[in-house]
């Protein structure tokens, strides 16, 4: 089915589903190429490691359902590592992965402008880690939180974005999915979920402003 064609989607969305790591924080890739640029001299280390290395992919995916802990699959993707001639401690290493990410207060102002206007917003997820989300309140930044280890489906597929459109109780073709990774949102599309590209910030909330109408709200 989810080779399905694409929904249209409605002229006006109602309603914003948003990712989280590269959306509502700074770019999850300039931290994976940081830490990468510290352990080798392949700044595209990780990258390349979970879109090209089979055994490095099928352990995210099982991370990310839910069906593997964070430290079995760390301990995984350090002997990928030490495959490819790069020795580190599994201990720590999501965590070590995504300590460039920082909050992208931007983003987050823009969300809260839109709730504000009475816009539903949904954060749907892709976990990494155990403690991905620590020190940020899920429930305060969104009327609804699916991630993608509490219901054992991810990204791209079309069961998470689903999942987010019927608890917020809003048609798939009424809502718009932002996030960073283009092919995230090809998987939205399946269900005629409008796409925002996020790639800058200002561009982004800009885009959302015009979107919803609400001016200078939602770039506050």
């Amino acid at each position: 089915m989810d080779d399905a064609p694409e929904v249209r989607p409605d002229a006006s969305p109602r309603a914003v589903l948003t990712d989280f790591g590269g959306v509502l924080t700074t770019s999850v890739l300039d931290s994976f190429r940081s830490y990468s640029a510290r352990v080798s001299d392949d700044p595209l280390l990780i990258e390349r490691l979970f879109r090209e290395d089979a055994e490095a992919s099928a352990l995210l995916v099982e991370h990310e359902c839910g069906r593997m802990g964070e430290a079995e699959f760390e301990r995984g993707i350090a002997g990928r590592l030490r495959e490819k001639g790069v020795e580190v401690e599994a201990a720590g290493l999501v965590t070590a992965i995504g300590a460039g990410m920082r909050p992208d207060e931007k983003m987050l102002g823009a969300l809260k402008g839109l709730r504000a206007q009475g816009v539903p917003v949904a954060i749907v997820s892709n976990a990494l880690g155990d403690d991905c989300y620590q020190g940020y309140d899920l429930d305060a930044l969104a009327d609804v939180v699916v991630i993608s280890s509490d219901i054992g489906s991810r990204k791209p597929g079309r069961r998470i974005f689903r999942t987010a459109c019927d608890r917020l109780g809003v048609e798939p073709t009424a809502c718009v999915m932002i996030d960073d990774l283009e092919h995230n949102l090809r998987g939205a599309a399946r269900l005629g979920i409008r796409s925002l590209h996020h790639v800058d910030s200002d561009e982004t909330a800009r885009a959302l402003g015009e979107l919803f109408a609400t001016g200078k709200q939602a770039g506050t």
